[in-house]
């Protein structure tokens, strides 16, 4: 979970800030967590001593890359790449099942209200929402979870087209397979096996790679972040270390 500890930062220079939100840290204040007084804006800001520009935002229970502006020039160039679907994004998942090899889920989602829409007579027509998705590591451990008496889980590799609320988590869902840790979208019985057997208590999705433009000198930018130690406890019970791209694995120590 989030705490108030710095945040790792992953790339820096005069223009842009990269970091590494943990697990369970919102972005900014957000109406759906009125009483939270963590936010990874305030935190990057402190420690950098300097204000910080939002970008983009990440679920509060999803970790990985964030990025900030430095100005609020910058900030708005690179909203603009993330608007024209010009960044590369890269999430890792576990999810329940055994997914197909590799797909892609094109399914149109309904905006999900975030605290502050108004009622509406009538909701707005559901939007396009693609995924790209390939599987990584497989495992099936002889316990029985669910009514089986083996159980099966999958890593996968997933690249959102299109930037809707909750897309990752809605299509894992649509297609057959939620994702370990979704208290919404998920199924309960697994998220709490993992915690009492894993010791994982989040939602395993992450961020792990944003392939960008930079805005000032015009060079490809690659930014990748580390998994956490509880992310890790999982890839190692599952002996799917060489299946996790050697700068994604946790820091030594």
């Amino acid at each position: 979970m989030g705490t108030d500890r710095d945040i790792e930062i992953i790339y820096r220079d005069d223009d842009l800030v990269a970091v590494n939100k943990p697990s369970g840290l919102l972005v900014h204040r957000s109406p759906i967590d009125r009483h939270e007084t963590r936010f990874a804006l305030q935190q990057v800001r402190n420690q950098l001593g300097q204000r910080v520009y939002p970008v983009h935002r990440l679920d509060k229970p999803t970790s990985g890359v964030l990025l900030f502006g430095l100005s609020a020039g910058i900030a708005a160039g690179l909203a603009a790449q993330f608007a024209a679907r010009g960044v590369g994004k890269e999430y890792l998942a576990v999810l329940r099942g055994h997914c197909p090899p590799a797909g892609v889920v094109d399914h149109p989602l309904q905006d999900e209200p975030d605290g502050t829409a108004r009622g509406r007579a009538q909701p707005p027509p559901p939007r396009d929402a693609v995924t790209r998705y390939r599987r990584l590591a497989t495992v099936e451990i002889p316990l029985a979870v669910e009514r089986y008496p083996q159980t099966r889980y999958c890593l996968v590799s997933l690249q959102p087209q299109t930037g809707r609320r909750h897309q990752l988590r809605r299509h894992m869902k649509h297609l057959g397979y939620p994702i370990i840790g979704d208290a919404k979208h998920g199924k309960g019985v697994h998220n709490r096996f993992f915690q009492s057997q894993y010791d994982c208590h989040r939602l395993l999705l992450a961020c792990v790679g944003l392939q960008l433009t930079h805005p000032v000198s015009g060079l490809p930018l690659h930014l990748a972040a580390r998994l956490d130690a509880a992310y890790w406890r999982v890839i190692e019970a599952f002996a799917w270390q060489a299946a996790v791209p050697a700068a994604l694995h946790p820091a030594a120590g």
